[in-house]
């Protein structure tokens, strides 16, 4: 007589059972991992984006009271060298920076900085990819970035700017947040950064048996040497060599020289240079 179940025999469902929990056992021990993986990564990270609010409240309570606010900028950098150099760069560095002081984090970016107008292009805005912002709007977009922060529980906010063109804006907000009244964070404009990617960093090119007139400004020795340093891939070396100089391409210097021995003594430079100041500020409370 046919048996009246519908079910598989009892031999051919215990396998079954067995393989259902077996790949239960597999998906949660994949999902347990995942989950450590990630909460070790933003414990490692130094990049707030990285974080969760929950993990960020608790990194700020545990000691990570100061944030660096990188400010870059979206620009042409010669024919040789990747429009975001000074995002990439200023990134790098900070992350660089927040780790050998210790209790510090990075927050993100900001990309968008004045370099003129671009109804009347001159300077950079004579060249495809760079983006303007007005000096108003990129002071208020500090202003409000900092105010964030400073919200969020942290005691120190330190404003790092790769360029040359706003140096003046930054000591302009951080003036401005600090007569903020009951504020008990410090903002600081940590002009020493840029002046030690800049001066310190040709004064030791010099010393080095380079020409100034090839350390450069913009996009020349130095300024490749470090991005070599940094992010090789945004440095097209290749055209960099090859450059005739004299050119009308947007670089002032002469990068064909660069290298990333070269940079990572600025690197190394900048960092010290950058630590010793804000730890000064830090004490000194200005």
């Amino acid at each position: 007589m046919a048996s009246s179940s519908t079910g598989p025999p009892f031999s051919t469902a215990v396998p079954e059972l067995r393989i259902v929990r077996a790949v239960a056992a597999i998906v949660l021990a994949a999902a347990l991992t995942t989950t450590a993986s990630t909460a070790s990564a933003a414990e490692r990270s130094l990049f707030i984006e990285d974080y969760t609010w929950p993990e960020l409240r608790d990194a700020i309570a545990g000691g990570r009271s100061t944030v660096l606010l990188p400010i870059g900028g979206t620009e042409q950098n010669g024919p040789h060298m990747a429009l975001g150099k000074h995002n990439a760069r200023v990134r790098l560095l900070a992350e660089k920076i927040a780790d050998a002081l210790g209790d510090a984090l990075v927050a993100p970016v900001v990309a968008y900085v004045p370099e003129g107008d671009p109804e009347r292009p001159t300077g950079h805005l004579r060249f495809p990819g760079t983006i303007s912002a007005p000096v108003g709007a990129f002071e208020q977009t500090l202003e409000y970035a900092v105010a964030s922060l400073r919200r969020h529980g942290f005691r120190a906010i330190v404003l790092l700017g790769d360029h040359g063109g706003y140096q003046s804006s930054l000591v302009r907000v951080a003036e401005r947040a600090n007569r903020a009244p009951a504020s008990r964070a410090r903002v600081f404009a940590c002009t020493e950064y840029y002046r030690a990617s800049q001066e310190a960093f040709a004064a030791r090119l010099l010393e080095h048996g380079y020409r100034r007139d090839e350390i450069g400004l913009h996009a020349g020795l130095a300024d490749t040497s470090l991005m070599m340093a940094l992010d090789p891939a945004m440095v097209r070396a290749e055209v960099a060599a090859a450059r005739s100089p004299g050119a009308d391409d947007g670089v002032s210097g002469d990068p064909r020289r660069a290298s990333a021995e070269l940079g990572r003594e600025g690197v190394g430079l900048v960092v010290a240079r950058t630590v010793e100041a804000v730890r000064a500020r830090l004490r000194s409370g200005r």
